[in-house]
């Protein structure tokens, strides 16, 4: 059990003492790159990233809800990112990028929004480090959670567990202490959290309860 704080709930401001506050808890740093065209709004880019990255003891998992990720997603991953998610909706040519990713040394990911069905995107499972299932439409934190994903997440960890496949199922989108029982029973294994982080007094304490109740609920703790 994995869990990965979004960063868009945090003061931007601040980004870099933002990320130290859940260093002794987290596994890694969630970063929304979002460019006001795939998805209504507008974050932050490559140059914000390759800054955070000389602060943070944490690796970056960099999520790209970007227009054109298979001329940008390589160059996060070359940039350091832990890890590098495109958007199957965006991808033009979504093998090539992936293994792009791959060769720079990051993890690759494939990212899916609500309404778009996993099945289609099977044969990309061996191409992939790790599964993005949205929970929430993509664009804006603090959004209520989509139960209506909850029997995709079963079916793609059916899918992953069919192929024998070492792939991370992460969710994202209002993952909180209310939620995110149902995802881990569900079969997510990674979390993205990010008001239930930094919307907590002390957030190492709010990723380190979110682990504890992710791992109860699938008996791992």
């Amino acid at each position: 059990m994995k869990i990965s704080p979004s960063i868009l709930s945090a003061d931007f401001a601040r980004l870099a003492e933002e990320v130290a506050l859940i260093s002794e808890t987290a596994d890694w740093v969630h970063v929304d790159v979002m460019d006001n065209h795939f998805v209504p709004n507008l974050t932050l880019g490559l140059p914000v990233v390759e800054a955070l990255l000389k602060h943070s003891a944490l690796p970056l998992d960099c999520h790209l809800m970007i227009e054109d990720p298979d001329r940008w997603a390589p160059q996060y991953a070359e940039a350091g990112a832990g890890s590098v998610t495109i958007h199957a909706e965006a991808a033009k040519a979504p093998i090539r990028t992936l293994r792009a990713i791959r060769a720079a040394g990051a993890r690759a990911g494939l990212g899916i929004n609500p309404a778009t069905p996993v099945e289609p995107y099977e044969d990309l499972l061996g191409e992939i480090d790790m599964l993005l299932l949205m929970t929430v439409e993509p664009g804006f934190g603090g959004q209520k959670f989509l139960d209506v994903v909850l029997p995709k997440v079963r079916r793609a960890r059916q899918l992953i567990k069919g192929r024998d496949l070492p792939v991370w199922l992460q969710v994202d989108g209002g993952v909180s202490a209310e939620t995110i029982e149902r995802c881990a029973e569900a079969g997510a294994d990674v979390f993205v959290a990010g008001n239930a982080v930094y919307g907590a007094d002390d957030p190492a304490e709010a990723v380190r309860n979110l682990r504890a109740q992710a791992e109860e609920a699938t008996g791992e703790g």
